[in-house]
């Protein structure tokens, strides 16, 4: 069995990772942290959890996270870099959520975070958690940087036309639309139900977060730098990103044959038929990253529609699919579910 620690279990990201991990065959919840609920059973915070989860959460000082084979964080950006280098120095291995050790310049990440990196040594250590690019280094690795939620949507939809050297990546674009979930489970003004409902917006259009983690993966596959634009959308649900990205590329390659291919042994990406437009709902609760490939009136522009659940495969479900591949276990095992409907 797996021994596992949650520091920050009452997020959406938190109870999501939850949900997984108590259906997951393998794995021991061993303690779940909450600086503000310590003392408070899980499943009465969370109903859906009743008789999955029989623990208390607990203060992060009594939690004996050094016991854990592994830690997963699913705190706000700022806190696991402050743990992890005693975690890992203990033998535990680690599963960031947030984006402390996403971007490999320290500078840059601390411009776009605006704060000082408490751990820059371990940045460098990190393995960025995108298993259908980089699998062979989660399994070895002590510290895993799981991905946002826009930066996998976007980079699983560009990569195969990257990967192909068809792309011209000075001109990339991707518009992609995130529901409300995305924001995190906080009182905030712009995400109650009066103010999203019945609305739709752009934000950060003069620069997002994750800008910088998508153009580094991009940059990574391609070998040189990209252009990217990247405009983020707030929609009225609460789960589901669905990303449009458009490239122009050159040739007469057969994209759907390009995409198929490239991800026929990959669990959790399923390429539609030519043709199909995937749906937000269609992967709602599940792992998985539904795509189609598009090239309108036969022209150089490729439109690539991309769709997870950003709970899931944007966030907590990636991070199991990390721990499995980690772990030496099978890589879809507690990760079978079926997207709920409707």
């Amino acid at each position: 069995m797996i021994k596992v620690g949650v520091v920050g279990g009452t997020g959406y990201t938190g109870v999501e990772l939850l949900r997984l991990l108590a259906r997951h065959p393998m794995v021991k919840l061993q303690a779940i942290t909450s600086r503000g609920d310590a003392g408070s059973r899980v499943d009465e915070m969370f109903p859906s959890l009743r008789g999955r989860v029989d623990l208390a959460f607990v203060a992060p000082q009594d939690a004996r996270l050094e016991d854990c084979d592994v830690v997963f964080f699913a705190t706000p950006n700022g806190i696991a870099m402050q743990q992890a280098r005693a975690l890992v120095d203990a033998g535990v291995r680690v599963i960031d959520l947030a984006a402390d050790f996403r971007i490999k310049d320290v500078s840059e990440w601390q411009r776009w975070y605006a704060m000082e990196h408490a751990a820059p040594e371990l940045v460098h250590e990190a393995v960025y958690g995108l298993p259908e690019v980089n699998r062979e280094s989660i399994r070895g690795a002590r510290l895993v940087a799981n991905p946002g939620c826009y930066p996998t949507a976007v980079q699983l939809g560009f990569l195969p036309l990257i990967e192909a050297g068809i792309a011209d990546t000075s001109i990339l674009v991707a518009d992609a639309k995130s529901g409300v979930s995305g924001a995190g489970r906080k009182a905030e003004v712009h995400t109650l139900f009066a103010e999203a409902a019945d609305s739709f917006k752009a934000y950060g259009v003069s620069g997002h977060r994750h800008l910088p983690e998508i153009s580094q993966g991009l940059a990574r596959i391609a070998g040189a730098p990209v252009g990217l634009t990247f405009v983020p959308h707030l929609v009225p649900m609460i789960r589901g990103i669905h990303a449009t990205l458009y490239a122009k590329v050159t040739g007469a390659i057969d994209l759907q044959a390009l995409y198929e291919a490239r991800y026929r042994d990959e669990p959790f990406v399923d390429v539609l038929p030519a043709g199909s437009h995937p749906e937000t709902r269609s992967v709602r609760a599940s792992n998985l990253c539904r795509m189609a490939v598009h090239r309108p009136q036969g022209g150089d522009v490729v439109v690539v529609l991309s769709v997870i659940d950003n709970l899931v495969k944007g966030a907590a479900g990636q991070a199991v699919q990390n721990m499995n591949i980690m772990f030496g276990v099978e890589e879809e095992l507690g990760l079978d579910v079926i997207p709920v409907s409707p």
